[in-house]
């Protein structure tokens, strides 16, 4: 029997319309990627947040940077999946040097269900990742994800239909 779950990437303030960097749509995002925790939760699935941060080594980034409200997960979904575990990463594919991976085994996930922002960067990097090889089945829910603009967010999904599984969130969750 597989284990699916549901990882959750980047929802994060400087997304939103008070953000530093707001995407188009960020709002119909959010309400799908709660439905989806919901979804994920009634089916005992685990749930996993990613958070972006900038090192501050590189130095201060237009957003996510360390120690501002941007770079906090929304409430939103603080609040729904107040038990999932935050997996803090620094660069696009949210395996790269973090403890993805490792969180995963210790659950005993074999399928990953993505949603998040932005859907042609760290979406896509981590969909594409070479330790999402690992998994029997990486799934895109194109429905709870978003990027800067409605053309791009069609490139993106585009792209990944050629390696992924693409589906919404009832048609993946029920």
């Amino acid at each position: 029997m597989s284990q699916p779950a549901l990882i959750i990437i980047d929802l994060q303030n400087d997304y939103f319309a008070d953000g530093a960097f707001p995407l188009c749509n960020a709002e119909p995002t959010l309400e799908a990627v709660e439905r989806a925790i919901r979804k994920a939760q009634a089916r005992a699935l685990p749930v996993v947040l990613i958070q972006h941060v900038v090192d501050p080594v590189a130095g201060k980034a237009p957003f996510f940077n360390a120690d501002t409200q941007g770079v906090k997960i929304h409430p939103r979904i603080l609040a729904a999946a107040a038990q999932a575990p935050v997996v803090v990463k620094r660069y696009a594919d949210s395996f790269d040097g973090t403890v993805l991976q490792e969180t995963l085994q210790a659950l005993g996930v074999d399928e990953l269900i993505l949603c998040g922002m932005m859907t042609h960067n760290c979406v896509t990097h981590t969909a594409l990742s070479r330790c999402a090889d690992d998994y029997a089945r990486v799934t895109v829910l194109s429905d709870a994800t978003a990027t800067v603009s409605e053309i791009l967010q069609r490139i993106a999904l585009g792209a990944l239909a050629r390696r992924v599984t693409l589906a919404s969130v009832d048609e993946v969750l029920g």
